[in-house]
Parts: C-alpha cells; structure tokens; sequence
C-alpha cells in the first residue's frame, strides 16, 4: 500500500467526488463525501477486509473534485460511475429486466408485456412491475379473453379467426364507436389497477350462458380464469387502500455482502419484488444508495413514494430522485418494512455459502490459467465471435468478463461491412474497430483476449494488435471433432492441455458458450425484424434514427433499390449511402 500522508493533508474539509487509479492509470472506484478528508483519510487508516482491503491494495493514486453541495457530489458521483464504470462500484444485473403490462394509447387500443419500459414516452398507461413475464402474460391473456382488444400489432386487410371466435370487434373492416372504446378500457385500468369486480361479473354471467347451453367446456375454462384472477390479483393484495402506490428497500449485511429487497406496492397490491446480493465495501449504507439510484435509473418507472432505511440521506436521494422519500414508517408500512429486511436476511443466508464456494472457485480457476500463461494476473477478459447467414450478412458479438463474471454493460454489437464474404475477414474488421476506439478513446484494456477459434482466428487478432502497437495476450479455445472444447492455443500456436473436469475449463466453456449465444442471438433479432428493416440493421452507419427515416422516405424494398446514391444522400452521409448502395446490390 502506497502512503499518502502528504497528499491527504492537502484534502479540503468539504463535499466532493473522489476517485481512486490503480497502476495502470484506471479509475477503479468512484465514491463521494460530505467531508472528502475525512472520507479518503478512511481507506488508509485501521484495518479493512473483504472488497474494501482489495481495493486499497489497488489503489495507485486517487484524484478528487469539490462540490459545493452534497446533492452535486452525487451527480457527479453517478455521471463518473457512468463514464468510467469502475470495477469495485457496484454492478447490476443488467439481464434482469421488469415485465409491465402496457394499454397502448392508440385509436384501436391493445394490451401486451413489454419490458425496458425507460423509452416510453407515455408512462401512464403501464401498469406493474409484475412478480415474473409468466403472471403478467397470464394477467394479459386473461383480459383479451374477455375483451375484444385489437389483437394484431397493425391492422389487418380482412377479418381474422379473432373476429370469428368473439375476441375482437373487427376494427380492421368495421366503425367501431368510441365510446365501446371507451368503457373496454376504464373496465380494464381498473382491473389492472386491483378491482376485479367489473371482470368476475363478466366471467360469471358467461359461465351461467355456456352452463345453459350445456357448454361445459367453455364454462370450465372461464371457471379456470377467476381462479387466475384470484391467483394473479387478490392473493397479492395488501390492505393499504386502492392509493397505496409506493416502493420499499430494505437490507440485510453480514461478511462484507449487501442483501437488498424491494417491494413493489400498486395500488394496494405486492405486484412483485427484487432481489439482490452485492459484495460491498466497508459503508453498507453508500452501497445502498448508489444501488437504489442505478435500480431506478435501469427500471426506467419510479414509484410515487419510496421508503427508505434509516441512515440513507432521505433529503439527498428525494431530490436526486425528485420523488417523496421517507424513513419513517409505522404501522401496516412497518410491518412490510419488516418483512422486505426479514426477506433480505433469509436470501444472504440461503445463498451466502453458494456465493463464496463459487468466488473460490472463481479465483482459482484465475489463478490457475495466469500460471498457465506466465501472467502475473489476469481480471478482464474479452472474447469474440462471429455469426451468419449462409456465407452472407456478417454481425460480430464481443463478450466482457470480470475475474470470469460477465459484464454486460460492457459488450458490444458490430454490423460488418457487405464486402466480407468469410469468418476471418469479419473477425479482422471487429477487433481492428474495437481495439482501435480503446486506443483513440483511451477505453480498459483486457488483460487477455479468448477468440473463440484456431490458430487462423488468433493470428489476424494478433496482428491487429501488434500493429496498434498493444501489450494484451492473446488465446484461443479450439474445438475437437464433436465440436466441443478440449484445450487451449496461445499466440504462438502452443497447446495448452486443460482438463475437463477442472474448474477452468468450465468458466472457459461459459465465455464461450456466452460470446456464441450473444452473436447468434444479435443475428436473430435482426432477421426477426423482417426483410427490409433487418437489410437496414445490417448496414453499418444506419442505426434505429438512420432506419426510421429511411423506412419513412421509401417505405419499400423496391424503392430503395431503385434509389441513387445521390437519393440515399439526402438521409445518410454519403459514406453510408455508398454502403447502403453497395449493400442492396447483394439482395
């Protein structure tokens, strides 16, 4: 550990960010303080374990910014934390997204699941977050079942088998009148808004008719929907009264680990929770409030009212948030208050022994491949991989991880140029784009970069390196004839035995088996799009702004084709114009 008494007698009693380097130069950890000397006089002064003892051994030098509040500290803080993404700040599980139920605000309204909910605009008509996609799809289907929603995204030419089996109104061919519109939904917000009284009637008069007509089938799958309505709504509900609209974090921390629950409470009702274990730092309670502004940041949806622990700035976090932020609870709130810390407690003790068998585990397997490379450590590994479609239409995936967790804030898509025809002129152009923006934009360097492939795929990647005049290694994981991995190829072609039953070979097999997955699945969402649109997504240069206006402009493969250069310039740049000119010539 470095000393840093000289420098620390120059820190100014005042607010501010602080941010701390490793050897290398990187920033590994933003934080703020009230009083930034007394903050960093902290990490180096007594003793400290865990997470908070790693990072001071880390630390090279550390830089600060004064504020002149405490609330500007933590924008900083955030806008640095953005920027940089530190490795010892905490990190999300950004896989992990929040299913809502949406009543499109259209002529003809329908009712779907959707997720990353942050880009709509009109956040009033969403209604959740539901405990899991399988009880908001239940809750859905269960709505279009009694409902004759429009069930098709755009309008149809003719009336579909929806019309013919009572479950829409036909509003492709027929007028319906605005105000059956109108009583569908105020019928459906109030469902989705905890009062189920309006549907059972519903359901009850429908099941007296097929029991009359001896329609026992259809009475007994509407019999099987109240049970889903008892199931998805009043088994969840909560006696707070139908205003009830509000958020609770609570935690539990032991052994260096944060366990944080939240609640979500809509209108009365638990819609559903999260849950999360974080290795923290020596400060449980700055942990928690740099976790609740980046849950909230990713969620995209904040609650009219958030309660608290108590010894998190309620004042600060109110007007970072610009919501009602309180610690103080008392009655029914108490109890839930209770019961998200009691979850939280349970969680860490049920999942604390798996998650410490696997950091071994983890760390190990790090240590054993640094040996195996003569590396004094390796942290950050990136891996590549390509995917296609019959020789045509390359896309390329890169893959992060950290001490082999995978950072997916950190990985990266690439449409390759129409001109490439084969998998190792598609890997030359991704790691030439990638590791030229690490050097232009001075980005994190790996330690080691995995490709995913032989001696031919670690060749062109080293020679993009070597010629941007970069220190990283170099190895590939090679396949047997079964198609599955069975040793390790370093740079200069020399084989490394790994066994299969180590702990290395499988956290080896998960980087590869992640970096497959992300470039086949970036390649499916592509082509799922449909022709015109994914033909767009393929070009580089035209990304969702570029292809509105395009699709705007032409509105047709025919007339796209058909376009000049010269035409496409009006939209694009000439450089993508050309592209997209030389791109629809191989369609």
């Amino acid at each position: 550990m470095k000393n840093f008494k000289d420098k620390l007698a120059l820190v100014p009693n005042k607010p501010g960010s602080y941010q701390m380097r490793d050897k290398d130069g990187i920033i590994i950890y933003v934080g703020k303080a009230k009083n930034l000397k007394n903050r960093l006089k902290s990490y180096f002064t007594g003793t400290h374990t865990g997470k908070t003892l790693s990072l001071v051994e880390n630390i090279d030098d550390f830089e600060y910014i004064v504020t002149s509040s405490e609330l500007e500290s933590l924008i900083l803080e955030i806008t640095l934390i953005k920027k940089y993404n530190p490795k010892y700040n905490i990190l999300l599980k950004d896989d992990k997204s929040y299913p809502y139920i949406e009543l499109t605000n259209e002529k003809y309204p329908r009712l779907k699941v959707v997720r990353n909910v942050k880009r709509k605009k009109n956040k009033n008509h969403l209604y959740g977050p539901f405990p899991n996609v399988t009880a908001a799809r239940k809750t859905v289907n269960i709505i279009n079942r009694i409902y004759p929603l429009r069930k098709c995204d755009t309008l149809k030419k003719d009336l579909c088998l929806y019309y013919h089996i009572n479950e829409c109104l036909g509003y492709c061919k027929l007028d319906i009148d605005k105000e059956t519109i109108d009583t569908m939904n105020k019928e459906i917000i109030s469902f989705l808004n905890g009062d189920s009284t309006e549907i059972e009637k519903r359901i009850k008069k429908e099941m007296e008719k097929a029991s009359l007509s001896m329609n026992y089938e259809r009475a007994l799958e509407l019999r099987d929907m109240l049970e889903d309505i008892n199931i998805t709504l009043k088994k969840q509900k909560i006696d707070l009264g139908k205003e009830a609209n509000f958020d609770i974090v609570n935690y539990f921390t032991d052994n260096n680990y944060l366990s944080v629950q939240v609640f979500f409470i809509r209108n009365g009702l638990l819609y559903g929770r999260e849950k999360e274990i974080i290795k923290t730092l020596d400060n449980p309670e700055e942990e928690l409030l740099e976790y609740i502004i980046k849950f909230y940041e990713k969620i995209g949806i904040l609650p009219k009212e958030l309660y608290v622990p108590i010894g998190i700035d309620t004042e600060l976090l109110s007007k970072y948030l610009n919501i009602k932020v309180q610690n103080t609870y008392r009655g029914k709130i108490k109890s839930l208050f209770d019961l998200a810390g009691e979850n939280a407690r349970e969680n860490l003790e049920t999942e604390e022994e798996t998650i410490e068998k696997d950091e071994k585990k983890r760390l190990e397997a790090l240590k054993e491949l640094s040996m195996l490379l003569n590396m004094d450590k390796i942290e950050r590994i990136e891996s590549f991989d390509n995917s296609h479609l019959f020789g045509t239409y390359y896309v390329g995936g890169m893959v992060v991880f950290d001490n082999f967790l995978p950072n997916k804030n950190e990985y990266r898509k690439y449409k390759i140029d129409v001109n490439v025809k084969d998998d190792i002129n598609a890997m030359r152009e991704v790691i030439y784009r990638r590791y030229y923006r690490v050097l232009m934009e001075d980005l994190v360097k790996p330690d080691l970069i995995v490709m995913d492939g032989g001696e031919d795929q670690i060749k062109v990647c080293k020679e993009i390196i070597d010629s941007l005049n970069l220190n990283i290694r170099v190895v590939g994981l090679v396949k047997d004839s079964h198609h599955r991995t069975n040793h390790l190829l370093d740079e200069n072609s020399k084989l490394i035995e790994i066994p299969n039953d180590s702990n290395l070979f499988l956290y080896l097999s998960k980087i590869q088996e992640e970096v497959h997955r992300f470039a086949i699945t970036y390649h499916r969402d592509i082509k799922s799009k449909g022709a015109l649109v994914s033909i767009l997504d393929m070009v580089p240069g035209i990304g969702e702004k570029r292809r509105k206006k395009l699709l705007k402009e032409f509105g047709s493969l025919k007339k796209l084709k058909e376009a000049s250069i010269e035409e496409l310039s009006t939209i694009v740049s000439t450089d993508v114009a050309k592209k997209l000119y030389e791109y629809l010539k191989e369609v």
